[in-house]
């Protein structure tokens, strides 16, 4: 049975293929795609499509896509009918908390506000800390809101922490990791159990060379 594929555009988008190109797939047109938003791949029975993170869980929650490639974050963030199967271990950064340096907001006493783009990660970070707190959805620069006085921090990811600092604003906690995983619609696991095994089989293969090669 064939395979359709979901890869998340951008920087994940081109770190899967590499892994994928390392698997001896057959990705040529992946790599030179101008316009183009649906690939076949030329050695294997697998297409691919390239979607935004969050159309990713979409398309594979509804069985367009067998497998999706979307970051730790989108799933944090959105809704979680199908299986993860896989860290990748790329696109690797945090979730953080971060404030100004003179606000000691892990210790501050009674409601404190929240700027992120990441609603439901914050609310379950503060909860399981057992804060009173008020979130607000920030969908431009997160940086901005403690600076202007619209909350009290923010959670957001960090990849380098440059706009942080340039911004004056210092990290307090990390909330996560995040890096980049596979997830597979329900179906397509029991439908197409033994495609979808050497999919992951493969890009497993790939994940432990890494951690080899790191050591």
């Amino acid at each position: 049975m064939s395979l359709s594929v979901a890869l998340t555009k951008g920087r994940l988008e081109k770190k899967t293929v590499a892994m994928l190109e390392r698997c001896d797939y057959g990705i040529e047109k992946l790599k030179d795609k101008g316009r183009a938003l649906v690939f076949p791949d030329t050695k294997k029975d697998i297409r691919y499509f390239l979607v935004k993170s969050n159309d990713c869980l979409t398309y594979v929650e509804h069985g367009v896509a067998d497998i999706g490639v979307v970051g730790k974050d989108t799933i944090l963030e959105g809704s979680k009918d199908y299986y993860e199967m896989l860290d990748l271990e790329i696109g690797k950064c945090k979730f953080i908390l971060a404030s100004l340096p003179d606000i000691d907001l892990l210790n501050k006493v009674g409601h404190i506000k929240i700027g992120t783009k990441y609603p439901n990660v914050a609310r379950d970070y503060f909860h399981s800390k057992g804060m009173d707190v008020e979130i607000i959805k920030i969908d431009g620069s997160v940086e901005l809101s403690p600076i202007l006085g619209l909350c009290d921090g923010i959670v957001d990811i960090m990849e380098t922490g440059t706009t942080l600092k340039e911004n004056g604003l210092v990290v307090l906690d990390t909330v996560c990791p995040i890096s980049a995983r596979i997830i597979v619609n329900k179906a397509s696991f029991k439908l197409k159990r033994q495609e979808v095994m050497n999919f992951l089989d493969d890009l497993k293969g790939i994940v432990e060379e890494n951690a080899q090669s790191n050591l």
